[in-house]
C-alpha cells in the first residue's frame, strides 16, 4: 500500500491529534517520525500520511474554515 504525506508538524502530539480527526471520518492514516523535536518535551517532528485515494478528502477535513462575509 502506498502513502503520501499531507502535512508535517513540529511535534508528534499535533500529528496524533490530526490522525484522530481523520480516524473519526474512517480515513486510514499513519504518523511517521521525521526528526527530533525543536523544544524539550515536545516530542519529535512528524509527518501525517494518508492513502492516495483519500488525499483530497483528508486535506479538506484538515483545512481551516473559511470565514463568511
Amino acid at each position: 500500500m502506498s502513502w503520501i504525506t499531507i502535512r508535517t508538524t513540529p511535534s508528534s502530539w499535533e500529528a496524533d491529534w490530526l490522525q484522530e480527526m481523520l480516524k473519526a471520518h474512517d480515513i486510514p492514516s499513519r504518523v511517521i517520525a521525521i526528526g527530533p523535536g525543536i523544544y524539550c518535551g515536545q516530542g519529535h517532528q512528524a509527518a501525517l500520511q494518508v492513502r492516495p485515494q483519500d488525499r483530497w478528502t483528508a486535506l479538506l477535513l484538515l483545512s481551516p474554515l473559511e470565514e463568511s462575509r
